[in-house]
């Protein structure tokens, strides 16, 4: 085993080429939903809280599977690291493959059941209406959404985050045109809103995928699906399954607690957690690093190198987390006025950014952490904590959902920002875990696979 390690300065040099591409492509996703909750809002309340369920549905069926970017990087990362770029690209082929399977499988799930998942939130008979035709539509964007999680992982494997930052900001911006046209040009409602994601999605997928085959040509890699590799790709992603399918149940069981708290708490829980989504993946840009540098260092052997650089990206995302936080803290007030024009909604809102803002920190610490444990495929462990983390966590969201009328009489920001501040213990408890696990090491795993 090689316990060689860079200089520091090296090391901050090799972060900063990983994660400013990475923050940039990062933002770029929020901003889908950011845009859309913006158009949305002003269409009306019902339509902005049914965006809100709609969105928490399709996040979940596509971030499910989001092991297919998070477990690709870790093991390309370390089959460059072992020198062995062919192997590397021959893995994320075959996990690109296994994206289409489940893509098209998850698409046909959840179109046709668009009304009855919705209807899981307890929302109103107005906002599920708004939330299944946003859903059914959207359905027929989640194959292209799982491709381009595959290929992007493979990309960042490679040690490259700046064609995702293309992708992503020619999506992006492609998403925003066309939701202007399509909602109010041609007055489609949330159904444009719809379209239009799901037509920028198609492009961006398109896109990485050609830059990812002509990446494997040259390497001399197969493109051609081989069943037995595809099902050792789906095998090898079913500890991150395990903890996504936790943290997404986290996350649905707080939406689910926000809609039983009525239409006006749910909306601004909508946007609440849509800034939230936004400020971590900018905080997850540096998890995105980890994840690269932290499997491409162990694959080479270079302990020393993986420690010190944890190390650099912990400090930096606790940094970086206090930044955002003041930041958000300075504009906790006007924000709410993009989304919506109901003042209750507003005033429901900024109350909840307040919490998002002190929050952030934390998160910058959680999110390096899991980076660097996704980077050195300690999967299982991953999926085990979770699992715990929603067990622990649970009890607390129920005590909010029972307690709702009597934080209702004290008004909706109130019982908005009692529901923020127990999420927030959520990431305290994830924090608690991590901190444990990394400080330790069985994590550090050397060589080409796991």
């Amino acid at each position: 085993m090689r316990t060689r390690g860079g200089d520091s300065s090296g090391q901050a040099g090799d972060v900063l080429r990983l994660a400013v591409p990475a923050f940039l492509a990062l933002v770029a996703e929020p901003l889908f939903l950011l845009a859309d909750s913006a158009i949305i809002g002003h269409l009306g309340t019902a339509q902005l809280a049914g965006l809100g369920v709609a969105s928490a549905t399709l996040i979940t069926a596509a971030n499910i599977f989001v092991f297919l970017a998070y477990g690709t990087t870790s093991i390309v990362a370390r089959q460059v690291g072992a020198g062995s770029e062919r192997g590397a690209l021959t893995a994320g082929v075959d996990g690109t493959w296994l994206a289409v399977g489940l893509g098209a499988l998850t698409a046909v799930a959840v179109g046709l059941a668009a009304e009855p998942l919705c209807r899981l939130f307890g929302a109103s008979d107005a906002a599920i209406g708004y939330a299944a035709t946003y859903l059914r539509i959207s359905a027929l964007g989640i194959p292209a959404m799982l491709v381009a999680l595959a290929a992007t992982g493979v990309l960042r494997g490679l040690q490259d985050t700046r064609t995702p930052l293309v992708a992503s900001v020619v999506g992006f911006t492609s998403n925003i045109a066309l939701n202007l046209l399509l909602v109010y040009g041609l007055h489609w409602g949330i159904a444009g809103s719809a379209w239009g994601t799901v037509i920028a999605q198609t492009g961006m997928a398109a896109g990485l995928a050609t830059v990812l085959v002509g990446h494997a040509r040259r390497a001399g890699a197969t493109l051609h699906p081989h069943p037995g590799r595809v099902l050792r790709a789906g095998l090898t992603g079913i500890p991150l399954l395990v903890r996504t399918l936790a943290l997404r149940a986290i996350l649905l069981l707080t939406t689910w607690v926000a809609a039983g708290l009525g239409e006006v708490p749910l909306a601004s829980h909508q946007v609440a957690t849509t800034v939230w989504s936004f400020l971590a993946f900018a905080l997850d840009a540096l998890a995105i690093a980890a994840q690269a540098l932290t499997g491409k260092a162990l694959g080479a052997g270079d302990v020393v190198g993986a420690r010190s650089a944890t190390t650099l990206m912990l400090r930096w995302g606790v940094w970086g987390g206090a930044v955002l936080g003041v930041l958000l803290l300075a504009v906790h007030r006007l924000l709410p006025a993009l989304f919506t024009s109901d003042p209750a909604v507003r005033s429901a809102l900024a109350a909840a950014l307040v919490v998002v803002a002190l929050g952030q920190p934390l998160a910058g610490y959680v999110f390096v952490v899991d980076g660097v444990l996704i980077g050195a495929g300690d999967g299982r462990w991953l999926a085990g904590a979770m699992a715990a983390t929603l067990v622990l966590y649970a009890p607390l969201a129920v005590w909010v959902h029972l307690a709702g009328d009597g934080l209702l009489t004290h008004g909706a920001p109130y019982a908005v920002t009692v529901l923020w501040v127990v999420f927030t213990a959520f990431m305290a408890i994830r924090a608690a875990f991590f901190w444990w696990r990394v400080r330790g090491d069985a994590w550090v795993v050397t060589g080409a696979s796991r």
